[in-house]
């Protein structure tokens, strides 16, 4: 990855680089730990590919959503970006990263995770238009950056007492990172083979909808009804297959088959 960014001088992709080298010495730990040789790997190899691919979707959130929604709405609007905070929470990130997993200080996390909260929950609020909701490849993106805040705001909560730590990691991994991946996939997978990303196939709204319902079942319903924790588990897997297999199905042959436009690609 890193030669063609050096010989393009596209000097700001190094910040998606260095996560890379992070994640593959993430995975080094991980191994570490399976073999015996570093008491700790497991746990501080899974935890920093976690939070890793975490700063990396918040990375390219912040690069796309607001310019995806600037361009697709049908309302002309400016959405409200600030420097300051694109540093802070870049910085209270690798803070928390480093606090959560290495060092293990609840309290410290605990107001780390709330001030990332606060962060990101002001960024959606900047970056917020009532045109968002009648396109399905915006609000799915919304969603998925409104995941990860949520679990910034319940691993707050868990070191508190009171709520399940593991609610968190799913907020992030499958309400975040999971709505964050499929909406890209489904919009990008267009661009890329010459279809209209304002068109897209009327099957995104049932396949987001269907993600976004596992992730309520996966983070919600266990604390409203933590009695049948292992059917809502079951059911957040099922709806999860579900919204995949549907993206599967119908981009495959986008995928496979030529560009429609004729170019190379």
């Amino acid at each position: 990855m890193l030669h063609p960014i050096v010989k393009a001088r596209q000097w700001p992709q190094i910040g998606v680089w260095s996560k890379v080298v992070l994640l593959l010495l993430s995975n080094a730990l991980f191994y570490l730990g399976v073999f015996g040789t570093l008491e700790n790997g497991v746990q501080w190899g899974l935890y920093s590919g976690l939070y890793l691919m975490v700063s990396l979707v918040l990375l390219m959130g912040r690069r796309v959503i607001p310019f995806f929604i600037e361009r697709g709405v049908d309302e002309k609007v400016t959405l409200t970006n600030r420097a300051w905070l694109d540093v802070a929470s870049l910085v209270l990130m690798l803070v928390f990263w480093i606090i959560e997993v290495f060092f293990v200080l609840p309290m410290i996390s605990a107001l780390l995770a709330a001030s990332l909260f606060l962060l990101h929950g002001l960024r959606l609020l900047g970056w917020h238009t009532p045109g968002i909701w009648r396109k399905p490849l915006l609000w799915v993106l919304y969603l998925g950056y409104g995941w990860i805040t949520v679990g910034f705001g319940l691993i707050a909560l868990s070191k508190a007492g009171g709520i399940n730590p593991m609610l968190a990691i799913h907020a992030l991994a499958y309400g975040g990172i999971g709505m964050m991946t499929l909406g890209m996939m489904a919009r990008v997978a267009l661009g890329h083979t010459g279809r209209n990303v304002f068109a897209p196939p009327a099957v995104v709204t049932p396949m987001f909808l269907l993600l976004f319902a596992g992730a309520l079942a996966r983070v919600v319903a266990p604390v409203l009804m933590p009695q049948a924790y292992v059917p809502w588990m079951g059911a957040a897997q099922v709806l999860w297959m579900a919204a995949f297999a549907l993206f599967a199905f119908v981009y495959a042959p986008y995928l496979v088959l030529p560009r429609v436009d004729g170019r190379y690609g």
